[in-house]
Parts: structure tokens; C-alpha cells; sequence
């Protein structure tokens, strides 16, 4: 898979994409991850790429022209599956989303600022947009950062027991139940029985069990999804 992203401020990201899984990724050339400055397709000499707004009102607003340029170098080059927009009042993230994206092959991620990007590169250019939640950030880099993360462990190869994803929370419309490891017993807390049993198929059914107890307590709107 390869990720292409579209940022002004590239050196935010370059930490969440040296440590952990997305390094060992990349290291092991699961996924490439370039970044891309919209600064250097700005045709003004102070490489410009915000303006005010048409209209009147507060903030700057990031130029068109800077971005078009950058995504279709981009599409000259490559075909991609989607362009995606990071923005608070796009869809919301969800693990159902994660896991579309992770069967894609090369994917652009275009980081807002200021107030935002011109309306012309979301009607034109633009092909999805996510948010991470109700809430407003500096810039979309750490949105990118998440959501580049929830896709590339789904990667095949890219954990070391792939199938450790799929009992994750979500995967299923539920929560995941509780877990444990040594000791079993510590102070006055002592590890259900049933999971020192050794019997698998009573394991299963007490597990699934609690993801519904915890859904229904933590989360409801799941299951009426």
C-alpha cells in the first residue's frame, strides 16, 4: 500500500510514523508513506497558500490552486483508489471504515488548516472525507495520523499474529471483553476461572458474553446499529 499525504506541516507527523507498527511497516515495505508540501506548488514567491475568504470573516482559507496542483502530479503518476479529506465534519471513523481502506492499494490524504480548505478542491477533488470526532484541531496531521494507523496494522504481515485485529473492538459490532495474563492471582484479585479451564468452546461463549455486557453498558447505540 502506498500513502500519500498532502500537509503543510510534514515534521508533525514524522514521529507517530517512526516508532511501533507503522515503522516496522515500513521498515518491512508493507506500506510507503510520502509526504507532499503544498507550499511547493504555490506559483508565489513567499510559496503563499492561504487567503482570505470570499465573502468576509474571520480566518484564512487554503488556496486552490497549491492543492490541485500537488493531488494531480499525484494522479499523473499513479492511479488512486480515494482521496481523502481529513475534516471535522466529514464521516466519523469507524473500524468498518479501517477496514475498507486496508484493501485499497494507493491512497492520498490531504490535511486541512486554518479554516479550512477552498470549497472547489471538496466538490472536484476530493473523494471521501473522515473525521475523528466532534471536535475542531489545528490541523488535520494528527487525524491523518490516526486514521493512517487504524489502516496499516490491518495490513497482512504487518502484526505479528494477524488474527489478534480481527478480536478487536468493533471488528464484530461490539465491544472487546475483558482480558488478562500473569498472574493469575495478584493481592485479592484473582482471573475468572473459566479462562484457566483450558476449555476453548466455554472460553468463546464467556467472552462473547461479556463484549455484549460491555457493549450494552459502555456503548448501546452499537447494538442498535
Amino acid at each position: 500500500m502506498r500513502l500519500d499525504i498532502i500537509t503543510l506541516f510534514p515534521e508533525l507527523l514524522e514521529s507517530p510514523f517512526s516508532a511501533s507498527i507503522v515503522k516496522r511497516a515500513i521498515e518491512s515495505k508493507l506500506v510507503e508513506i510520502y509526504f507532499h508540501n503544498p507550499r511547493n506548488f504555490s506559483h508565489n514567491k513567499f510559496k503563499q497558500v492561504d487567503d482570505y475568504q470570499y465573502g468576509g470573516g474571520p480566518g484564512m482559507v487554503m488556496m486552490i490552486e497549491p492543492i490541485a496542483k500537488c493531488i494531480k502530479k499525484l494522479q499523473s503518476e499513479r492511479n488512486y483508489d480515494e482521496v481523502i479529506y481529513l475534516t471535522p465534519d466529514g464521516e466519523t471513523l469507524k473500524q468498518s471504515i479501517a477496514n475498507k481502506l486496508s484493501n485499497k492499494t494507493n491512497l492520498i490524504l490531504l490535511c486541512g488548516h486554518y479554516k479550512g480548505v477552498d470549497q472547489r478542491i471538496r466538490d472536484h477533488f476530493i473523494t471521501q472525507e473522515i473525521s475523528i470526532g466532534d471536535f475542531v484541531l489545528s490541523g488535520g496531521e494528527l487525524a491523518a495520523a490516526v486514521l493512517c494507523d487504524s489502516i496499516v496494522r490491518l495490513l497482512p504481515g504487518v502484526l505479528g499474529d494477524e488474527s489478534s485485529a480481527l478480536t478487536d473492538s468493533f471488528q464484530d459490532g461490539v465491544l472487546a471483553p475483558p482480558i488478562y495474563t500473569r498472574p493469575a492471582k495478584y493481592d485479592d484479585m484473582n482471573v475468572p476461572e473459566i479462562l484457566l479451564s483450558g476449555n476453548t468452546a466455554k472460553i468463546e461463549e464467556w467472552r462473547e458474553e461479556k463484549s455484549i455486557e460491555l457493549t450494552k453498558k459502555l456503548r448501546p447505540d452499537l447494538l442498535q446499529d
